[in-house]
């Protein structure tokens, strides 16, 4: 089992970029996106349940980006629109440590981690 994160970049303010996580074997786990900009810890960003269903964002980013996973293609995405110099960090993606479960992420209960991927946002 392994994550693997790519898709960032230079991107001007306002713009768009959309990450992707190789998450293969992770099919019945919560996944999610955390960040960490440089001389900061890392925070989370967002979470989606293990179906789909269900997704949860941190304040900062709730209406410009949106996670979505297609498990048939062991896939996890983050979307993120309307960037801002302040959205600049190492992007990772991440599993819960639980299968099936909805809230591990959001409360930093993490299994596994992928290598980061950075987004640079130029103002």
């Amino acid at each position: 089992v392994q994550l693997q994160a790519s898709g960032g970049g230079l991107v001007p303010a306002g713009g768009s970029l959309r990450l992707s996580c190789a998450a293969s074997g992770f099919g019945t786990y919560g996944m999610g996106w955390f960040r960490q900009a440089p001389g900061k810890e890392r925070t989370f960003v967002a979470s989606i349940d293990w179906r789909g269903f269900g997704t949860y964002y941190s304040d900062s980013v709730r209406g410009r980006f949106t996670i979505s996973r297609d498990n048939a293609k062991d896939m996890l995405y983050l979307q993120m629109t309307g960037l801002k110099p302040e959205d600049t960090a190492v992007y990772y993606c991440a599993a819960a440590a639980r299968p099936r479960t909805s809230t591990d992420l959001r409360r930093n209960i993490v299994g596994s981690w992928g290598q980061g991927t950075l987004v640079t946002v130029s103002s």
